[in-house]
């Protein structure tokens, strides 16, 4: 295999693996909850869908989905660990 289709599956893998971390935040966003990266992370966990709890599961995906106007921001909440106010999120329209 060449290396040009290497890189290419890599690729669209990675994207692929991008896709389904999206849907599985609008899924766990579809309750109708305003939620942090944090809760969305530890929920992600809770299903058995990531090895950790890390916020970083979550964060990045929120922000794409928040450009691709899936998601809003709906304000602010303080947050334990981290000792700052950090943003949440709900699906736009509520459940869906």
């Amino acid at each position: 295999m060449n290396l040009i289709s290497v890189e290419a599956r890599k690729k669209s893998y990675k994207n692929l693996d991008k896709q389904k971390r999206c849907a599985e935040i609008l899924e766990i966003l579809k309750s109708g909850k305003e939620m942090t990266a944090r809760e969305i992370a530890i929920e992600l966990f809770r299903r058995k869908i990531t090895t950790n709890k890390e916020r970083n599961n979550a964060a990045p995906r929120l922000t794409y989905l928040v450009e691709a106007g899936l998601i809003e921001i709906t304000g602010k909440k303080y947050d334990l660990e981290s000792g700052i106010k950090v943003t949440k999120y709900r699906v736009i329209g509520g459940n869906k």
